[in-house]
């Protein structure tokens, strides 16, 4: 069972974690390039502090985005500030989230997020969760998938593992973490097994890493289509 309000209080630890590390940068290092093809670190603070309030607007049940041009604008207009006005963009997003995610509200009603996509409002909390820590490992800064929670790592990995079930273009997967658990994903013909430590399975997953650290039996690893 989802927990919204647990999720909201990762969501703030996550939050003051990424604050951390980005106040350690100055403007250089903010221009400077980040894991993420094409983005600057300061694309990746711009983007965290523009989702907040995407899911803001998911929340009172507004559109995410006004389109996928002007979202994309937003972030590339804002990725060039001086870190101060990133971090305060950051940490007042972040707080109208969480009050958002404070008041009353049918946590088990359906949202919509982008391209047509709908989810249980409960798993917001989650969903912003993943983008906070996430993009934390993409700047660069020596925040990485092994220092995820454990929680998080096992949560994303069943999340992904489900979105990409059914999925004919990916043959049927096993993911085996080497500490012993077990997921299923991929479509109803192949049968891959692909073993790892379950850092690398969530990096492999969500396009972080090649997937070059896992084994695989059966076949190849699969090539997985872009989140």
């Amino acid at each position: 069972m989802i927990d919204h309000e647990s999720d909201l209080i990762q969501v703030r630890e996550a939050t003051e974690r990424l604050l951390t590390a980005a106040a350690s940068l100055d403007n250089a290092a903010t221009a400077g390039p980040s894991r993420l093809p094409g983005w600057s670190r300061g694309h990746v603070l711009a983007h965290v502090a523009r989702n907040a309030d995407a899911l803001v607007n998911v929340l009172q049940g507004r559109p995410m985005y006004a389109d996928a041009a002007t979202r994309d604008a937003d972030i590339e207009r804002d990725s060039g500030r001086p870190i101060e006005i990133h971090l305060a963009d950051l940490r007042e997003t972040a707080d109208r989230f969480q009050a958002v995610g404070a008041e009353p509200a049918d946590w088990s009603r359906t949202v919509e997020l982008r391209n047509g996509v709908t989810d249980s409002a409960s798993r917001i909390p989650f969903r912003r969760w993943v983008e906070v820590d996430l993009h934390h490992v993409d700047l660069g800064v020596g925040y990485e998938l092994e220092d995820l929670p454990e929680e998080f790592v096992t949560r994303e990995i069943e999340f992904l593992a489900e979105r990409f079930t059914g999925l004919e273009s990916v043959p049927e997967t096993a993911l085996w973490s080497t500490d012993g658990r077990i997921w299923t994903t991929g479509g109803t013909t192949g049968g891959v097994a692909v073993t790892g430590p379950a850092p690398e399975l969530l990096g492999w997953l969500a396009g972080r890493r090649d997937g070059t650290a896992l084994e695989t039996k059966g076949g190849p690893l699969p090539k997985l289509p872009a989140l």
